[in-house]
């Protein structure tokens, strides 16, 4: 029985030509479909790709680079070091959403992690030399080089996470996604308050992080006359989360409820109060943010936490960057969004 032949269908692999002729629509329509051009009349656009669909046709990379001036890559840069990035499921979950989404606009993923202040200057480089058509930035800190290193290679960015105070002048004239972080953690003080609880700490993040900062204005908002000695500073994981815990019970031992500003932390606190015999929610209730399902779900007893949609936001920020480079807006003439956070009642408050 004769093999297939050479030009069998599954020994060539389609052409542009081919596509056109099935779509019955010259070369140069096929290409300006495929490569993402305009002007070209929604039934003939239908026609082309469902040509495309049937052949099987992969578009040409470099030949779409040339019609596009697009690379099909973005750069999700994260000012964290490798330990956080792996460790801390909150980011697996933003990429994860800033992935798939990606997808959805056959664009590539490129990860560019910020170890240290040296690491910079190699972010930098590579910005430089044009390998991406734009960048997402989250988990800035207050001293970042990040920001004026994209101004001055003129990236078109979006941030995860407002990168500045609100009215200072360092604060950038930049579309963003953030979540409710102050409304979130004014909401689950509330609650903390509503089961009779007074003496109320709050493990905060670190204060050169806008949302670490916001989550402290949240807890004060409810309680405007706290004592200071009730609020501790941690980093956003477990052990700073037990740190923090330490220290709060060896100021106010008599302490009877704790809102954490993530998950991580929050455990971290349980696993304190827990070591001290202190019976959570008994004695002390305990409240997180973000709702995590890996930790929340998982603590004994359950977390009560305030959930933000992090794979959401990721996606969200993927659709405003393409906006953005196809001309729909330029800075701050697209508008940033502040996501909607909501309580989780669970056992531990």
């Amino acid at each position: 029985m004769p093999g297939p032949t050479p030009d069998s269908p599954r020994d060539v692999r389609p052409t542009l030509e081919a596509v056109a002729a099935l779509a019955g629509v010259s070369r140069a329509t096929a290409s300006r479909v495929v490569n993402g051009g305009a002007g070209v009349r929604k039934p003939l656009v239908e026609q082309v790709r469902k040509a495309v669909d049937e052949l099987g046709y992969v578009p040409n990379h470099a030949a779409r680079t040339l019609v596009t001036r697009r690379n099909g890559a973005v750069a999700v840069i994260i000012d964290e070091p490798e330990f956080r990035i792996f460790s801390d499921p909150f980011f697996s979950q933003q990429i994860r959403g800033i992935s798939r989404e990606l997808n959805v606009y056959d664009a590539q993923l490129v990860l560019l992690l910020v170890e240290g202040s040296g690491d910079f200057g190699r972010v930098a480089r590579y910005l430089a030399g044009g390998h991406v058509d734009g960048a997402l930035a989250f988990s800035l800190h207050m001293d970042d080089e990040l920001p004026s290193i994209i101004r001055r290679f003129r990236v078109p960015t979006v941030y995860g996470g407002r990168p500045g105070r609100p009215g200072a002048a360092s604060e950038l004239a930049v579309p963003y996604v953030d979540c409710d972080n102050r409304g979130g953690a004014a909401e689950a003080v509330r609650h903390l308050v509503s089961l009779g609880r007074r003496r109320i700490a709050h493990i905060a993040g670190p204060r050169d992080q806008t949302s670490a900062l916001d989550r402290i204005d949240g807890y004060r908002d409810v309680l405007p006359e706290s004592d200071p000695a009730l609020l501790a500073e941690g980093d956003f994981t477990v052990e700073g989360g037990a740190r923090a815990m330490t220290q709060l019970l060896g100021h106010h031992p008599d302490l009877d409820a704790v809102f954490a500003a993530n998950d991580l932390m929050a455990s971290g606190a349980l696993r304190v109060l827990r070591e001290r015999g202190r019976r959570v929610p008994e004695e002390v209730a305990l409240v997180g943010f973000d709702d995590m399902a890996s930790i929340a779900g998982t603590t004994e007893p359950p977390l009560t936490t305030v959930r933000q949609d992090i794979e959401g936001m990721g996606r969200l920020m993927v659709r405003m960057l393409m906006r953005r480079l196809n001309g729909e807006g330029e800075g701050d003439e697209l508008e940033s969004v502040i996501t909607p956070t909501q309580l989780v009642h669970r056992a531990s408050a």
